[in-house]
């Protein structure tokens, strides 16, 4: 009896409210979205990797609309699942958001078909390497979609992106990529005085990334060598794109935002320095690069992956009239070529952009509108952060053009555990790491 509801007149009506316009949308929706919402007006989302970002994802899917239901999830990995599961049942116990049994837990190589199949809005949260995949497959299912950046780690995943991105056009689904500063009030206040022409034009910029890296998870016994970097998935550039492009991009996409391109070349440097071990896989520690745009513009970029040295995570840019610092802190200032402040954001009522970006995509979906497709800007910037993954590599100036034209593909068709791993180690247990001057590019 406990869970009886009692239902008042206000109550009554509020509900009957609710279905009077669910059944409005029904006849309003185009014809591939009218499959979105049952007659209660619930509309059911489904998660693909279930870490961390994945289950928070979750959450911010199910704070945006009282009728957001999660009604299937997918990872390789059954324990990830379930966590992510436990997870969200601590924080909306006994909820009806959560519509979960066992027989809707898919895992495997193949359980995002099973999981995307089942919703109608799909969250796209595992390794990056596996998205160009996964996009294309719930967009060819006809879901709505958020995914997470960096949308691909090489030129053929970002070539597949922007195809099935045309595809969502063409079929009027919505696309959030991860990229929340595009949702966050200082960076878009910001952007629109850019736009006015506050600090004039954008003649240089640095932008950064500099911490003490992420976690480590060692190597097990029994697992095979898939399983192994698959559990460990940051450390190789194939499954990560390295944190030039799996972290930095944030930096780079924002450069890329307030110029309003994409760079023509990229030339830098990098290495391993502190995280060199065995466990650390491939990836460097440390990366700058400077990004040419077309109008001449330098953009100086600089992420790193190393404890006891600075820390920086932010974006500054100098115009022909002012300089401009923003940060994810909700922190913006704009400053005139007298270094007087004549723009000081205050985000302290902010809303979270992480939960803004679905705030925005659930309100499209459930007014039955086409509002959004973030895809191009999603592969534009993570083929820039690729481009500049290149430059440090190889140690040589990598054009755009050039980089768009490579037979570049670093993922591999997977079936199992016991597949061969894309990368493998010595007889000592290293991983074959870039080598600026000799590695070519990848």
């Amino acid at each position: 009896m406990k869970n009886k509801k009692t239902i008042d007149r206000r109550s009554f009506i509020e509900h009957s409210a609710k279905i009077t316009a669910a059944g409005f949308m029904l006849s309003s929706l185009p014809a591939n979205s009218k499959k979105l919402f049952s007659i209660e007006g619930e509309i059911k989302i489904a998660v693909v990797g279930c870490g961390g970002r994945g289950t928070g994802a979750v959450s911010q899917a199910l704070e945006a609309d009282p009728d957001v239901r999660l009604v299937a999830m997918a990872d390789a990995f059954k324990d990830r699942a379930d966590d992510c599961l436990q997870s969200l049942n601590e924080k909306y116990p006994n909820s009806d958001k959560i519509n979960i049994t066992q027989e809707t837990i898919f895992t495997g190589f193949d359980a995002y078909k099973n999981a995307i199949d089942m919703a109608d809005v799909v969250i796209l949260t595992t390794p990056p390497a596996f998205r160009p995949m996964h996009f294309e497959y719930a967009i060819n299912q006809n879901k709505h979609v958020f995914m997470e950046k960096p949308v691909a780690t090489d030129v053929a995943g970002i070539r597949k992106i922007i195809k099935v991105g045309k595809e969502a056009k063409r079929k009027k689904l919505n696309v959030v990529v991860g990229l929340q500063r595009h949702y966050q009030k200082n960076y878009k206040s910001v952007k629109s005085l850019i736009d006015r022409g506050k600090i004039g034009k954008i003649i240089s910029g640095q932008v950064y990334w500099n911490s003490g890296g992420v976690w480590v998870r060692p190597r097990e016994k029994g697992q095979t060598e898939l399983e192994y970097q698959m559990r460990n998935w940051y450390y190789f550039n194939w499954l990560c794109g390295d944190h030039i492009v799996e972290q930095h991009i944030h930096n780079i996409d924002v450069a890329n935002w307030f110029i309003g391109s994409t760079p023509l070349s990229a030339q830098g440097m990098g290495g391993r320095e502190v995280r060199n071990g065995k466990d650390h896989g491939q990836i460097f520690d440390h990366h700058f690069v400077e990004f040419t745009y077309p109008e001449g513009q330098v953009i100086a970029s600089q992420c790193r992956h190393q404890k006891g040295c600075m820390n920086r995570v932010e974006e500054v840019f100098q115009g022909s009239r002012g300089s401009i610092t923003l940060n994810s802190g909700h922190y913006g200032v704009i400053k005139n070529k007298r270094n007087k402040i004549v723009y000081n954001h205050d985000g302290e009522k902010d809303i979270n952009p992480y939960q803004q970006e679905h705030n925005e995509l659930f309100a499209a979906i459930k007014s039955g509108e086409y509002r959004m497709n973030d895809t191009s800007r999603g592969a534009e910037a993570t083929m820039t952060a690729i481009l500049g993954r290149m430059a440090t590599y190889s140690g040589k100036v990598i054009t755009w053009n050039e980089a768009m034209e490579m037979d570049h593909n670093l993922v591999p068709e997977l079936h199992s555990f016991n597949d061969t791993a894309p990368v493998l180690p010595n007889s000592k247990g290293e991983y074959p790491v870039p080598i600026p001057g000799i590695t070519n590019y990848r």
